[in-house]
């Protein structure tokens, strides 16, 4: 049975999928990064997760994959197939399509985490159907992938999408990137967990204790959360200005909250909004699967481009002529079993 790998790599664990041309899930497994041994030990985890996912399809299916899909965090140079720098696995200058594709005997796509999950949530999640998404997560920090007619924008540099560094509170919170009150500052998961655990006096407090305090009522609860709600909403606002989606997808750690966060966010950006039109404000569907789902839509579709004599070797998200996901070949019509 034809299938391709697909590897989401995070912060502390790894998640993999072998994916039928269907977009069955047909084997799952996670596995830790391993990251406080160092980049190099990442690195060697990563491959060696890859080639025991190739064994294993090779033993059920007798056929080794066609195609592998890796999504990884930080900068990455999906032109190139370079994981550029991730602060969190402390990584610099990985060429790590090649290192994949060398050790799978096969083509390899890579991708940046959240607009691989973006990709995923656009074609066959919360956005599908939608002819223009800005999907956003809001986790440690806040990062947005823009989608267009089932592909996704990677930006001239690699850097489109990066809406939590839209400054929404000017003179404000310094943010590490230099500027001084970027929205993730604000209304990130880990922001709204900081200024709780400040305001509740528990160091442990998180986003999910804040949330669950503001259904109480608890007036200082009710007052972060509100803070960063406004603060979303403007950042939001921002970017339906310039970019128009017709489906705005939130995904990420305070999107758990559910209308918690949902109905005060979409009043605040209903309120703000003059000229622009208002888009659909849905939850993610996918859940901790986007990324896994993604990094497969990425293999195959880097396998219709070549069988379309596309340059396969380049960027899978970026909109080029080398792109993976340009819509010349894509798998949209595809049923994804999460």
């Amino acid at each position: 049975m034809r299938h391709v790998i697909a590897l989401d790599v995070g912060g502390t664990g790894m998640k993999a999928a072998l994916v039928g041309a269907d977009g069955t899930l047909l084997h799952e497994d996670r596995r830790a990064t391993g990251r406080e041994r160092g980049p190099d030990a990442v690195i060697a985890a990563i491959l060696d997760f890859a080639a025991d996912l190739r064994a294993h399809g090779t033993e059920r299916f007798g056929e080794p994959a066609v195609a592998a899909g890796v999504a990884v965090p930080g900068i990455v140079d999906e032109t190139r197939g370079v994981a550029a720098y991730a602060a969190n696995l402390g990584w610099r200058d990985v060429p790590l399509r090649d290192l994949l594709t060398a050790r799978l005997d096969c083509p390899v796509a890579l991708g940046h985490d959240v607009r691989t999950g973006g990709l995923a949530e656009g074609r066959v999640g919360a956005g599908r159907g939608a002819d223009r998404f800005l999907f956003v997560a809001l986790g440690t920090g806040i990062a947005g992938a823009i989608g267009v007619d089932g592909r996704v924008e990677a930006g001239a540099h690699g850097f489109a999408g990066e809406i939590g560094h839209i400054v929404v509170r000017p003179g404000g919170t310094p943010c590490p990137c230099g500027q001084h009150g970027c929205l993730e500052r604000f209304a990130s998961a880990a922001a709204v967990s900081e200024a709780w655990a400040a305001a509740c006096g528990d160091p442990e407090a998180d986003a999910a204790d804040c949330a669950k305090a503001v259904t109480s009522g608890e007036p200082n609860a009710v007052r972060i959360w509100q803070g960063a709600v406004d603060a979303l909403a403007d950042g939001l606002v921002t970017a339906l200005t310039l970019l128009d989606p017709r489906t705005l997808i939130i995904g990420g750690g305070l999107a758990e909250a559910g209308e918690t966060l949902f109905t005060p966010l979409r009043d605040a950006v209903r309120r703000r909004v003059t000229f622009q039109k208002l888009p659909a404000i849905v939850p993610a569907a996918l859940g901790d699967t986007a990324g896994c789902l993604g990094a497969g839509l990425l293999a195959w579709d880097l396998l219709a481009t070549t069988a379309n004599g596309t340059n396969a070797g380049t960027d899978a998200t970026d909109g080029t002529d080398t792109d993976a996901t340009d819509g010349t070949a894509t798998t949209d019509g595809m049923e994804v079993t999460p």
